[in-house]
Order: C-alpha cells, then structure tokens, then sequence
C-alpha cells in the first residue's frame, strides 16, 4: 500500500506532497527532511529502493526532481518504481517539458 507520495527538487523543497495515511503537519515536515536528505545524499550507483523506519522509499530521478513515494513491506518496488516513469510520462504529456 502506498503511505505517501512526494515530489521534490535538489535544493530539498517540497513541490508535491500527497499523504494516503493520517500524519500530523508537524510530524509531516520532520519526516519529509530525513526522506529528503537520504535520497539526496546516494549517488546515482546506489539502488534506488531504501528501507526507512518502518516502510520502504522508492524513488526516481529526472533531472533536477526527485519522486519518492512510500510503501509498506509487501508493496512490490518494481511496480511501484515503474509507477512512478509512468507518472512523470503523463506529466510530461500534458504539461509538454516537464
């Protein structure tokens, strides 16, 4: 099950954020540094799943953003990582150069 979804940039600012489970604002900005500074600090080598706490992170690079999303153990990453191509396709569709 997908916990949330996130779109963020190299300076670590987030420019979308969608939670599918109740987290408090507070809790949700703290949350959001860690993730943010973990996915920014691997290299381009490194897998791009991560164990966190008590889901997984899958994200994906596309020039200077980033689109984490959060799943829980039994999540596949595979489909969740190819969900996330696919949603930046269709951005890109739409909005044309995204």
């Amino acid at each position: 099950m997908i916990k949330f979804f996130l779109m963020v940039n190299k300076q670590g600012q987030t420019r979308l954020s969608r939670y599918y489970e109740h987290v408090e604002i507070n809790k949700r900005t703290m949350l959001e540094a860690e993730i943010i500074k973990n996915c920014l600090s691997r290299s381009k080598d490194q897998c791009s799943f991560i164990e966190y706490k008590d889901f997984k992170l899958v994200y994906r690079q596309y020039a200077a953003l980033f689109v984490v999303v959060g799943i829980n153990e039994t999540e596949n990453e595979m489909a969740v990582y190819e969900l996330i191509h696919n949603f930046v396709e269709v951005l890109d569709k739409y909005f044309s150069r995204v």
